[in-house]
C-alpha cells in the first residue's frame, strides 16, 4: 500500500472514531404503556432516546435497539408527553422566575406560556436560554386592555385605534409569541375593550403574523371576538350557558383554540398528594380552603357545561391554568374530566394541542424526531386522570429532572 493510501485510510479511521465519539449514547425505555399525545396508545412500547431526541418509539417488536444502549425497564409504568401549560403568570424577577420554571418541571410541565403580564426583561432573557431542568418559557409580553386604574399598569391601556395598533407594534418588536387582550369589565368596575378597539388589535396582529388570545367572561363578547377573527380564548364563557350561535361560530373557525381555565369546583378535595412536594404550611392552607361552597359549584357548573358542549362540537381544547401554581395542570385536568371530557381527550389537550398552540418546537407527542420531553408515571391516567400526579420521573430535553 502506498504512503498516500495509508494516510487516506488513517484519516478515514480518525474521522470514523470522532463521529462515533460525538454520537450521543442511546438510552432505551422498555415495557411501558406509551400515551402518544395524539389519542393513540402503545402497549408494551419501546422508546429510544439519543441526546435530546427520541429516535424511535413504537411497539417493542417494531423497534431496533441500538447496540450498546443503556436499557431501562419501565414495566408496569406509563409514559406520556410533558405537559404544556398555555396560560400562566410567572414571577417577574430572574431568580424567582427560574424557581417557578424549575417547580413546573418537577410536576411534569415542559413548557409554559406567560399571558400578558411581563413588564420586565427577565422573562425575555429567560426565554432565550435553554436552562437544564426547567420548563421552557413563551411570552405574550405586555397584554392590551382598556384602562383599569388600580388593578395593574403592566398591560397597554388603550382608548383609540391608533393606540391599539401602536401597542401591537411595540409587542411585535419585542418578538412576543402572541398578543393577549382582556375583554372584561370586572363585574362592572372598569370599561372594557369594545369591538372598535379589539378589532384593530386583531387586524394589526394578523398583519404582523401574530395571533391574539382573549381573556373573556361573557357569551356576547365571545361571539364578537370570533366575528373579529380572534385566535384563542384564554378563559371559557362564564356568564351563562352557551347557545347554538356560538357553536356555529366556533365551527366556522376550526383553528380557534379554547383554553378553559376551569374555576374551583367548590367541593371538598383531598390535596394529600402534594405532601412532600410543597411546604406543610401551604398544604394546610390549601386543604382548609377545599370546602363545599354552593356558589362556587354553580359557577363551575356553567363553565363545565359549556366546555362539554364545545368539546363535543369538536372545538380544539388546550390546557391552561392562569396564575402561578406549578402543580395546577393536574387539578385542571381533573376538573376537565369532571366537566364531561374523557381522560383521553384531556391528555391530548394537555400535550399535543397545547404544544401546537404555544408552538413549542418538536414536542407534544412521543414520536421519532421529537424532543425527549416526557413523564414516567406509576399508574395509567386513562384509568383515572389523577394518576398524572403519580410521577416517577420527568425528562426534559433528554435529561432527567432532579425531583
Amino acid at each position: 500500500m502506498t504512503r498516500r493510501l495509508l494516510l487516506t485510510a488513517a484519516a478515514a479511521a480518525i474521522a470514523f472514531t470522532v463521529t462515533r465519539a460525538q454520537a450521543p449514547a442511546a438510552t432505551v425505555f422498555e415495557g411501558a404503556r406509551v400515551i402518544v399525545g395524539d389519542g393513540r396508545v402503545i402497549e408494551n412500547a419501546t422508546v429510544v432516546m439519543q441526546g435530546d431526541r427520541i429516535t424511535q418509539a413504537g411497539a417493542a417488536a417494531t423497534v431496533k435497539v441500538p447496540a450498546g444502549a443503556t436499557r431501562i425497564s419501565l414495566s408496569g409504568k406509563t409514559v406520556m408527553p410533558a405537559i404544556v401549560d398555555t396560560h400562566v403568570h410567572t414571577s417577574t424577577t430572574a431568580p424567582e422566575l427560574v424557581a417557578d420554571l424549575q417547580q413546573r418541571a418537577r410536576f411534569g410541565v415542559g413548557a409554559a406560556l406567560s399571558m400578558g403580564l411581563d413588564g420586565t426583561d427577565a422573562a425575555f432573557t429567560q426565554r432565550a436560554q435553554a436552562t437544564p431542568g426547567v420548563a421552557r418559557l413563551f411570552l405574550a409580553g405586555r397584554g392590551i386592555t382598556a384602562p383599569e386604574k388600580g388593578r395593574t399598569e403592566v398591560p397597554h391601556w388603550i382608548t383609540s385605534e391608533a393606540e391599539a395598533r401602536k401597542a401591537v407594534q411595540e409587542e411585535a418588536a419585542r418578538k412576543v409569541d402572541l398578543i393577549k387582550i382582556w375583554v372584561d369589565d370586572r363585574d362592572g368596575k372598569f370599561p372594557k375593550l369594545t369591538p372598535a378597539l379589539y378589532g384593530p388589535v386583531i387586524d394589526e396582529a394578523h398583519q404582523l403574523k401574530l395571533r391574539v388570545a382573549a381573556h373573556i367572561f361573557s357569551l356576547e363578547d365571545a361571539k364578537g371576538l370570533l366575528r373579529a377573527g380572534v385566535d384563542a380564548f384564554a378563559h371559557g364563557i362564564r356568564d351563562r350557558d352557551i347557545d347554538g350561535d356560538i357553536v356555529a361560530l366556533f365551527k366556522a373557525r376550526p383553528n380557534v383554540v379554547l383554553i378553559p381555565n376551569m374555576p374551583d369546583r367548590g367541593v371538598v378535595v383531598d390535596y394529600s398528594w402534594l405532601r412532600g412536594r410543597i411546604g406543610d404550611g401551604e398544604l394546610q392552607k390549601i386543604q382548609a380552603a377545599a370546602t363545599d361552597r354552593p356558589q362556587a359549584q354553580q359557577a363551575f357548573g356553567i363553565q363545565a357545561r359549556n366546555l362539554a358542549k364545545l368539546s363535543a362540537a369538536g372545538v380544539r381544547i388546550a390546557i391552561g391554568t392562569d396564575g402561578n401554581t406549578p402543580w395546577a395542570p393536574h387539578v385542571e385536568m381533573a376538573d376537565m374530566v369532571a366537566s364531561g371530557m374523557t381522560a383521553a381527550q384531556v391528555l391530548v389537550a394537555a400535550t399535543r394541542n397545547a404544544a401546537e398552540f404555544v408552538r413549542v418546537p418538536n414536542t407534544g407527542t412521543i414520536a421519532a424526531g421529537k424532543t425527549a420531553d416526557f413523564i414516567v408515571l406509576d399508574a395509567n391516567p386513562l384509568d383515572d386522570i389523577t394518576n398524572t400526579r403519580k410521577i416517577s420521573a420527568v425528562y426534559l430535553r433528554g435529561v432527567a429532572v432532579v425531583r
